[in-house]
């Protein structure tokens, strides 16, 4: 079976004075606070969440 890809997401830039819509993609995504970190599997969902906020993230994609 092939492995699933893995992609590590860290929250760096605030919250405030960020539209309501796009505060929930970050907690739909499991970020709370400045520097929380969740690791998800990469799937069209996550992707398009991501790309929503990309300006408020910091992504990588994880080996293991």
């Amino acid at each position: 079976m092939a492995k699933k890809q893995k992609v590590r997401i860290q929250l760096v830039r605030s919250l405030i004075g960020v539209p309501e819509k796009q505060r929930r993609v970050v907690r739909a995504l499991g970020l709370g606070r400045l520097g929380s970190v969740v690791v998800k599997e990469k799937n069209p969902a996550i992707d398009g969440m991501v790309f929503k906020v990309s300006h408020l993230l910091q992504t990588e994609r994880v080996e293991k």
